[in-house]
């Protein structure tokens, strides 16, 4: 598994999210109240992807059936998501920020 994963970041505004893939994953990198997030691109409910679905605050609604989760720490906050969603570490590297992998475990489905 890969350490820390440099990603640029540039234009992603406020409230906006990006899928990208990184070593093989499907990573959506969210950015909230000023802050990076860092998630599987993969609802734990139904295993769709996450990307295009609406972030307010610290919460994403899954574009498929409407559950939310917390970007912060993966943790549901609406049905019909019940288990989290796999959050990955985050860290400023100047312009950009790094993410790494290393423990994120594949979602189960509920």
């Amino acid at each position: 598994m890969p350490g820390w994963l440099a990603v640029d970041v540039a234009g992603l505004a406020p409230g906006e999210t990006r899928a990208l893939e990184l070593a093989g994953r499907e990573v959506l990198v969210c950015r909230a109240e000023g802050a990076y997030y860092a998630l599987e691109n993969r609802c734990p409910h139904a295993r769709t992807p996450l990307a295009g679905g609406r972030l307010r605050g610290f919460v994403l609604e899954c574009p498929l059936h409407g559950g939310k989760l917390d970007v912060r720490d993966g943790r549901p906050c609406a049905p019909p998501i019940r288990l989290p969603a796999t959050t990955f570490a985050v860290r400023a590297a100047g312009e950009r920020i790094e993410i790494s992998l290393e423990g994120g475990e594949p979602c189960t489905s509920s």
